[in-house]
């Protein structure tokens, strides 16, 4: 049987697309369809799950199963889902900061603790854009909006470091105006087993507009981004002239042929690496000191939650005289009411 190709169209609704003009959401979803056709999984095994929000509406738009949710569960359904409903199908998660972080934090974590086998794309705009520009998760302190009119007192959560704590083995981060490379990022993801995080940085056109213009502006983000590739050297800027070394503990940024350095002292992407103490600091570079990290930061294997919870069934209902519940209540002993 002669494999089938799919194109990006296979994957689009023919739901007319709610969101704002000029809103990021418009171009992570081009690029997780682009994606899903590289994967070539066909439409009816693969689910969206979301939970509310603007990015939430994704399902809608989505030639796949979908579910739209409840405000902070996708990851608690999707976790149902593949264990519970049909291992086979690939899911897809979809949350939001104030979705994913926020009421959702608990599930977030702990999806990603357990490594369930499902593909979390954070929308990241840093501010609540459904319910019309409250502070979320990820506002920077002193941040000003509509709950906090003389700037937040909060210091923000950072994704990266939510998701390294909890033990992740997938975290990649892509942008809204970084096509190629959120799909790239997107598809690793998918090939990846068990829990991925994909970071997009998306910029939300009515309530936090140019957010992430520090290192998104095209004439400055080649200084101030590196799109870090498994097995190359770690190079940015606009001739990739400029590199990261090992400093004592730390990272620092080097131009190649001043005070000293040489490409030899670049530092070679190893995304596979168990430990993650280079993972973590590389996805907590901000761009001021250090470029920003785009790509895949960590994929790493490690035991998948649903394929172990389902061979431990598999194991135990093979020790057991019975298939059914019926069956093991009626095993033991017995009897008739009348």
């Amino acid at each position: 049987m002669e494999e089938k190709i799919y194109k990006a169209s296979d994957f689009k609704s023919d739901q007319y697309v709610r969101w704002c003009p000029g809103c990021g959401d418009h171009a992570i979803l081009s690029i997780l369809h682009k994606a899903m056709a590289e994967l070539g999984i066909a439409p009816h095994k693969t689910a969206v799950i979301s939970g509310i929000g603007c990015s939430s509406r994704l399902p809608y738009y989505m030639n796949t199963y979908g579910f739209h949710t409840i405000h902070g569960r996708a990851a608690a359904i999707s976790t149902g889902f593949k264990v519970a409903a049909d291992p086979d199908i690939m899911v897809w998660q979809i949350s939001g900061d104030g979705d994913g972080l926020a009421i959702g934090g608990n599930h977030f974590i702990h999806a990603i603790r357990r490594n369930v086998n499902i593909n979390t794309i954070l929308f990241n705009n840093r501010i609540y854009g459904l319910t019309k520009g409250q502070y979320s998760p990820t506002s920077e302190r002193g941040f000003v909006s509509k709950s906090s009119p003389y700037g937040t007192t909060e210091d923000p959560f950072i994704p990266a470091e939510l998701v390294f704590g909890a033990r992740g083995t997938f975290f990649g981060r892509g942008m809204d105006v970084e096509l190629k490379i959120s799909q790239e990022v997107m598809v690793a993801a998918a090939r990846h087993k068990g829990a991925s995080v994909v970071e997009m940085l998306q910029n939300c056109m009515i309530f936090n507009m140019g957010i992430h213009n520090f290192v998104t502006d095209k004439a400055t983000r080649a200084d101030r981004t590196i799109h870090l590739v498994h097995g190359e050297k770690m190079l940015f800027g606009k001739n990739k002239e400029k590199g990261i070394v090992q400093d004592g503990f730390g990272l620092k940024a080097v131009v190649i042929g001043e005070d000293g350095y040489t490409i030899d002292d670049v530092l070679v992407h190893d995304a596979h690496c168990k430990s993650n103490f280079l993972h973590q600091q590389l996805a907590m570079m901000d761009g001021h000191e250090l470029p920003m990290a785009i790509g895949v930061i960590r994929d790493v294997e490690a035991p998948v939650y649903d394929e172990e919870v389902n061979k431990q069934t598999e194991e135990v209902s093979a020790k057991k005289p019975y298939n059914s519940l019926r069956e093991m209540i009626l095993a033991g002993e017995t009897w008739e009411v009348r």
